[in-house]
C-alpha cells in the first residue's frame, strides 16, 4: 500500500513556497569561541518587523549543546562583529545610540565597539572613531584589541579627521580624489578614508590607539599575536599595476613600528594568522595568475620578525586550495576548510611532520574554531540541502560526523531531496553535478530542468546559498542542475587549467554535458529546460544563449557581455588583464570568448538582471546586452535594480526577484500566460 504520510508530507507546504517566509528565515553570517571555550557566538540576521531590512543579533550558542541558543543582544542598528577579551568581555560593533551621552554628542550614525560584560548587565559603549570602527579583534592573552578605522587624507589624529569630515558635510563635498588604481569595490565607492589598523592596550575608551598604518580595503581585519605583542595585517602594493598583489605587514602592536614586510614578485600573501608561540604566523599565500595559468593557492609558515626566513609551504602536496589557517591555540597543529568535490571539509594539518587528516567527509565548514586545549572544533556548517548550523567535532578524528549544536536559525523542511549527477568530459575528465529534485518530480509527471551555472569562474556548488536559493525552485515544481565545470574549485589544478585559456570552451562542453547526463533520467522533462546564472554564471547563460537554442528561456544575471569594454571597467582590471591579457595588445581571447561579437545568434527569450551598484561587473554589461536583444528582436526583459550592486540584498528587491524569475520561466518553460509580478 502506498505511504499516505510520507506523501502527506512531501505536499506539505514549506517556507520556500511562500517568498515573504522565506524572506523572514533567520540567517547565521559567523561563529566566536571564546578564550576559555565556554561560549558560542553566533551572529543572526533577522527580517526586521517593517520587512524592509536585515538586522543581525548576537545570540549565545551552548558547546554542549544541552541548552537552546538564546538572544544576547538587540537594537534597530543590530550588531556585529563579535570578539572576546581573556576575562571573558564580549565586544562587539553597532551603531545603537549611547544610552548615556556625553552632553551635545551627537546621535551614533557609524558603527562603534561595545562591550558586554562577562557577568551579564547592560552593554556599554566603549569608543567611537570618526568614520565608524569597521572591525575589531582581541589577543587571546592580552588585554590588547585591535580594531580598523579610515582616515581622512592629511588627517594624523582623530580629532584632525572629525574636523576634515566635518568640513566637508557642512560644504556638502562629496568629491574624491584618487591617486591610486582602485577606485570602487564590490558594489562601493573607495575613498576618501584609507581604512587604518589601531590598537589600544585594552578596550576602553581612555586607552589611546596607536596608528599602526593602513591596509588593505578589501581585507580589513588584521591578526593580533596571542601575548598582544604583534600585529599583521594585508597591505596592497600598487607600484605596478598589472601586479597590484596582497602582501602581509607585521608592526609592533605596542609602538605601530613596522617589523616586517612579507610579499613576493610572483605570490600574494594574505589571511595571516599567529600560532601559539605568538611568532610564528600562518598565512594563505598565492601564486600570482598569468596568462598561461591561474593561480593556485597554499598555506604558508613563517617567523613573523626574521626577514630572512622565507617560509615553508604548508601543504605541498594537496591539490586543493586551503582557506585561511587557524593555528591550534595548544600548538602542533592547524586547521582549515577547502573545497573538495561539491563539499568544503575540515581538515587538520600537523606541523610537526606534515600529515593531513580530513575531519569531515560531507559538508561545507566556515568560522573554524579550536577548544583551548586543542582537542575540539567548533564550526558552521552549511550544505546545498542545509543552511549554516553551529556543529562541533574533534580535532583529530578521520571523516567524522560532527554533533549538530542547536540553531538560532532553523529553516524547517526541504521541498524536495538532493542527489548527484555525474558523467565524463570529451577529454576524459570526470566530471560532477548536484540534482535538487522536488518532491513532485517522477517518471509519471517528469519536472522541468532548471540549468544554474555558478560564479566565480574559480567556484563550486557546495554549500547554502540565500541568494540563489534552488529550494524556492523546487518548491515551485523545478528540478535544479548544479554543475561544477571547468575552473571549479575542489578538482585540483587540472581542472582550473582546462578552462583558464577557453571560458566558451571546456567550461561550456562540461556544462551542457552534465545537462545531457541529467537528462536521461526519467523524472525530468527534457522538453521543459532553461538555464540561469550569475557573475561567470551570466556569461555562461550569454554564452549558451549565442551558442544554442535547446533551452526554452535563459535568466542572465550579473553577467558579462562585452569582455573588451568590461575589461577596463571592472573593479579589479588587473587580475582581469592578467587572466585574459591586454585587450589593445592580445586580443584573441576578447575576440573568441566574448559573446556580444555572436549576439545576432540568439533567439532564446531572455530575462537580464542587473544593478547599478554592481562593480565587479558594471551596469555597461547589462545594457550592452540589453541593446542588442532589443536591436536583434529577442524576446527579453530587464530587470533593473537601481540601488543593489553584485547582489541583490535588502528583502523586499529579492523577493522581486524570485517572483519574476518565476514568471518569466513560467510564461517560457510552463506555457503559462505572462504576469508581471506586484510592485514591478
Amino acid at each position: 500500500m502506498p505511504d499516505d504520510s510520507a506523501a502527506d508530507a512531501a505536499a506539505a507546504p514549506t517556507a520556500f513556497h511562500d517568498l515573504g517566509a522565506f524572506a523572514a528565515l533567520p540567517r547565521i553570517s559567523s561563529l566566536t569561541l571564546s578564550p576559555a571555550g565556554d561560549r558560542l557566538i553566533a551572529s543572526v540576521a533577522e527580517l526586521a518587523a517593517d520587512g524592509t531590512r536585515y538586522i543581525t543579533a548576537l545570540w549565545e550558542v551552548d558547546p554542549a549543546g544541552e541548552r537552546p541558543a538564546r538572544r544576547l543582544t538587540r537594537s534597530a542598528k543590530g550588531e556585529s562583529a563579535p570578539a572576546f577579551r581573556p576575562d571573558g568581555t564580549l565586544l562587539f560593533l553597532s551603531a545603537r545610540p549611547d544610552t548615556d551621552p556625553a552632553k551635545d554628542e551627537p546621535a551614533e550614525e557609524e558603527a562603534a565597539l561595545w562591550a558586554l560584560p562577562a557577568g551579564g548587565g547592560e552593554a556599554f559603549r566603549v569608543l567611537g572613531r570618526p568614520g565608524g570602527v569597521e572591525s575589531v579583534v582581541t589577543a587571546r592573552q592580552s588585554d590588547r584589541t585591535a580594531l580598523t578605522a579610515s582616515l581622512l587624507p592629511g588627517a594624523e589624529s582623530a580629532e584632525a579627521d572629525a574636523e576634515l569630515r566635518k568640513a566637508r558635510k557642512d560644504a556638502k563635498v562629496s568629491a574624491i580624489l584618487h591617486e591610486e588604481g582602485e577606485v570602487r569595490f564590490w558594489d562601493h565607492d573607495l575613498g576618501p578614508g584609507l581604512p587604518h589598523a589601531f590598537t589600544l592596550p585594552e578596550a576602553s575608551a581612555e586607552a589611546a590607539p596607536v596608528d599602526c598604518g593602513p591596509v588593505d580595503r578589501s581585507e580589513a581585519q588584521p591578526a593580533l599575536s596571542p601575548d598582544g605583542a604583534l600585529l599583521a595585517c594585508t597591505v596592497q602594493l600598487t607600484e605596478d599595476p598589472d601586479l597590484h598583489r596582497s602582501a602581509v605587514a607585521v608592526v609592533d602592536a605596542a609602538t605601530g613600528k613596522r617589523l616586517r614586510l612579507i610579499s613576493a614578485p610572483d605570490a600574494e600573501y594574505l589571511a595571516p594568522a599567529f600560532a601559539a608561540d605568538s611568532r610564528t604566523l600562518v598565512c594563505m599565500r598565492g601564486t600570482m595568475s598569468s596568462f598561461e595559468e591561474s593561480f593556485d593557492l597554499t598555506l604558508w609558515s613563517l617567523n613573523a620578525t626574521d626577514e630572512q626566513d622565507q617560509g615553508r609551504d604548508l601543504l605541498p602536496d594537496l591539490d586543493l586550495w586551503p582557506g585561511q589557517g587557524v593555528p591550534s591555540p595548544a600548538g602542533g597543529a592547524v586547521f582549515f576548510a577547502a573545497d573538495e568535490r561539491g563539499h568544503s571539509p575540515a581538515f587538520r594539518l600537523d606541523t610537526a611532520d606534515g600529515t593531513v587528516t580530513r575531519l569531515t567527509a560531507t559538508g561545507s565548514y566556515t568560522h573554524l574554531s579550536v577548544s583551548p586545549d586543542g582537542g575540539t572544533l567548533y564550526a558552521l556548517r552549511a550544505a546545498v540541502d542545509a543552511p549554516p548550523t553551529p556543529v562541533r567535532f574533534d580535532s583529530s578524528t578521520a571523516d567524522q560526523q560532527p554533533v549538530e549544536l542547536p540553531s538560532p536559525a532553523p529553516v524547517g523542511a526541504l521541498p524536495g531531496s538532493l542527489t548527484e549527477v555525474t558523467t565524463t568530459a570529451e577529454d576524459g575528465t570526470a566530471l560532477r553535478s548536484w540534482l535538487v529534485l522536488p518532491h513532485t518530480a517522477s517518471a509519471q509527471e517528469p519536472a522541468p530542468l532548471l540549468l544554474w551555472v555558478h560564479g566565480g569562474p574559480q567556484g563550486s556548488w557546495n554549500a547554502w546559498t540565500w541568494r540563489w536559493n534552488p529550494w524556492v525552485a523546487a518548491a515551485a515544481g523545478y528540478a535544479v542542475l548544479l554543475p561544477d565545470p571547468a575552473m571549479s574549485t575542489g578538482y585540483g589544478q587540472e581542472m582550473h587549467r582546462r578552462g583558464w585559456q577557453d571560458w566558451g570552451g571546456n567550461p561550456y562542453r562540461d556544462v551542457m554535458a552534465l545537462t545531457d547526463a541529467a537528462l536521461v533520467r526519467p523524472d525530468l522533462d527534457a522538453d521543459r529546460t532553461a538555464m540561469m546564472g550569475g557573475s561567470f554564471g551570466g556569461y555562461m547563460a550569454n554564452w549558451i544563449a549565442t551558442s544554442t537554442g535547446r533551452f526554452k528561456a535563459i535568466v542572465t544575471h550579473a553577467s558579462l557581455w562585452n569582455l573588451h569594454a568590461f575589461a577596463g571597467t571592472t573593479d579589479s582590471p588587473q587580475y582581469w588583464r592578467r587572466g585574459f591579457g591586454d585587450p589593445l595588445k592580445t586580443t584573441e581571447r576578447y575576440e573568441r570568448s566574448s559573446p556580444h561579437l555572436r549576439a545576432a545568434e540568439i533567439s532564446t527569450p531572455m530575462l537580464v538582471i542587473h544593478g547599478d551598484r554592481d562593480y565587479r561587473v558594471p551596469i555597461g554589461e547589462a545594457l550592452g546586452l540589453w541593446t542588442d536583444l532589443v536591436r536583434f528582436g529577442v524576446p527579453a526583459k530587464f530587470l533593473y535594480y537601481p540601488d543593489e550592486g553584485h547582489w541583490i540584498l535588502k528583502p523586499n528587491n529579492a523577493k522581486l526577484w524570485y517572483a519574476t524569475v518565476l514568471a518569466f520561466l513560467a510564461h517560457h518553460v510552463l506555457g503559462e500566460e505572462w504576469r508581471r509580478p506586484d510592485l514591478l
